[in-house]
């Protein structure tokens, strides 16, 4: 694939619709400057572009191996990861306590994007490596840290998360997994599925983040602990010592991502894996969670990287294809397919689908760099609320648009589109394990509507509605047409997301909401996506005043986002129709019926 960081659209995104600058101002990361920043992104951009890229391929058509001693990667992703590693590039937002470099999360996000985009199957490792780091920085023992850390953060070794089961997925209370005491450590039996990178040649080591139950357990998921369990054990020195009692039994043959071993794992054949606790016994599905809620968010960026990944191929090949005659472009001239009014309105979808969810994701990791580093309590504990609230989102609606969009690109290639040579199809079937990943969509609903949702009464969702409505009062005090445009239909769309809210925290039956829960979160996704447009649009705007910038780009942001909210933000009132009305007929029917 040809690949080129959008660099320019980022650096919009964190300096006019999130305000880095305000986060660099943040005590622990006044490192964190747009200069910095943008010298990382440009980096960043080279290295996706001349080492990912040109992987992204050969991970689809060669893949991942499996034999009994081991999986092996496609040719050239070894060499790209090692080289992945001298950059730096997995350490950036880890603290430098462990080697990090302290960065916010919402660059770290930003460069994220560019790995996906770029190559999802490869940065599926780094992305599972920060997790199972992130859990052990919040609650992993000082000697535990001091031993597995350093050389994680570095990437040496990679970490996995082991979770789900033959008989056990989203139903954690059900796995088998069994940890016996044995001295200052563990014996883990059982088998793991769905592994992400569980066994790979691209590091020394293979740090496992395992979900186990002991001996004395209660029933359910207070019954889980969480143990670390490497591939290879590690001496006290840090050095490496015998092979551990794990391994990976086979790959599973998937629709996408052919270049990241999807793992079956088992553990304790013979004598037991040697595992170590993580904090308290019985507490490792709130610790798992800790692992799981990063995850979560980097999925999402995964959900909008891939979409931008096959805008830039869909865009490409209409620039290039020539198919009759078109209504746009000059007269008497032949033009390529992207002048066709239809081939332009799916890329302007994809354009601006893109740009709403990669604003999401920036203003979601901007939250949680706020809480952790802000002065003032009450804007910290703002934020928490606000980062947990649109972490569903993020999830959820960037992983199902981005499927959505991903799908366009193929559509523009037509026929083409179908046959695996133009490598349309690939951005398609890598996309569609992300509304799956770490928690499906029905998930994010029941937990939008759930914990984020009733939970609080409505708090965190309304203060949401409120901020959204203080941008839309600086849209009607504008005189300029496209930015009283984009005001009617987010004052539409808002209105329905208040409705929407009100419907759900007045229901007694909690069946009601959960039957519609998806489409509750595809609304307040649709709706927090025009938001941040919106807010794009009028710091577009105020640089039309500005003699020194780029006026023909910010004029496109302004209508990248009223193509938005005449074309996507109108779906938010059918969703809130079909919420109120359509809870009933979800539910009614029964199940010999179906």
């Amino acid at each position: 694939m040809t690949y080129s960081a959008p660099v320019k659209d980022i650096e919009f995104a964190l300096n006019h619709m999130i305000d880095l600058a305000g986060i660099g101002q943040l005590e622990g990361f006044e490192d964190a400057t747009p200069e910095l920043v943008s010298a990382i992104l440009e980096e960043s951009a080279k290295f996706t572009a001349d080492v990912l890229a040109p992987l992204h391929r050969v991970g689809d058509t060669e893949g991942a191996s499996w034999t009994e001693e081991g999986v092996t990667t496609a040719p050239g992703w070894k060499e790209a990861y090692h080289q992945f590693c001298e950059n730096g590039w997995g350490a950036l937002s880890f603290s430098p306590e462990f080697g990090g470099q302290g960065l916010p999360m919402v660059v770290s996000s930003a460069v994220q994007e560019m790995w996906h985009a770029s190559n999802m199957a490869f940065g599926l490792c780094p992305l599972l490596t920060q997790g199972a780091v992130d859990a052990m920085e919040h609650h992993a023992s000082e000697e535990q840290k001091a031993l597995f850390l350093p050389k994680m953060v570095e990437g040496v070794w990679s970490g996995t998360m082991n979770l789900t089961e033959p008989q056990a997925g989203t139903d954690l209370a059900a796995i088998r997994t069994r940890a016996e005491p044995d001295g200052d450590h563990y014996r883990i039996k059982g088998q793991k599925i769905y592994i992400t990178y569980g066994d790979h040649d691209m590091t020394e080591n293979i740090i496992h983040m395992v979900l186990a139950k002991l001996p004395d357990a209660p029933e359910g998921v207070k019954g889980i602990s969480l143990f670390i369990v490497p591939k290879v054990l590690v001496n006290d020195d840090g050095s490496l010592g015998e092979p551990n009692d794990v391994k990976c039994i086979s790959i599973e043959h998937k629709l996408g991502i052919h270049g990241s071993p999807t793992c079956v794992m088992s553990y304790g054949d013979n004598d037991g894996a040697i595992g170590y606790l993580v904090g308290k016994p019985h507490h490792g599905l709130m610790y798992m969670f800790t692992m799981m809620n990063q995850a979560r968010h980097a999925v999402g960026v995964e959900g909008y990287s891939i979409a931008e990944g096959a805008y830039q191929h869909a865009l490409a090949y209409a620039k290039d294809r020539k198919q009759g005659p078109t209504l746009l472009g000059d007269a008497g001239e032949e033009h390529g397919i992207v002048n066709h009014p239809d081939v332009r309105r799916m890329l302007m979808r994809m354009r601006s689908g893109v740009e709403a969810m990669r604003g999401l994701c920036l203003e979601c990791a901007a939250a949680f760099d706020r809480a952790k580093r802000h002065p003032d309590p009450a804007v910290r504990e703002f934020n928490q609320r606000r980062g947990e609230l649109l972490t569903p989102l993020v999830k959820g609606w960037s992983t199902e648009f981005g499927v959505e969009l991903c799908s366009l690109g193929v559509q523009i290639h037509g026929g083409m589109g179908f046959v695996e040579e133009t490598g349309a199809a690939q951005y398609y079937r890598d996309a569609r394990i992300t509304p799956i990943y770490e928690g499906t969509t029905g998930i994010q609903a029941n937990d939008l509507v759930g914990r984020k949702t009733l939970r609080d009464g409505g708090q965190g969702m309304n203060e949401l509605i409120r901020d959204i409505r203080e941008t839309l009062d600086e849209l009607k005090q504008s005189n300029q047409q496209d930015l009283q445009s984009i005001g009617v239909r987010l004052e539409e769309a808002v209105n329905a997301g208040e409705e929407a809210v009100k419907w759900v925290l007045e229901q007694k039956n909690p069946a009601k909401p959960a039957a519609v829960g998806v489409e509750y979160l595809m609304l307040s996704g649709q709706l927090t996506g025009g938001w941040m447009l919106a807010r794009g649009a009028l710091a577009a705007n105020r640089l039309l005043s500005d003699p020194s910038a780029d006026h023909e780009y910010a004029q496109a942001r302004i209508t990248t986002a009223r193509f938005y909210s005449e074309h996507v933000l109108p779906s938010v009132m059918a969703s809130r129709a079909v919420m109120i009305e359509g809870s009933d007929s979800t539910i009614s029917l029964d199940v010999s019926q179906l």
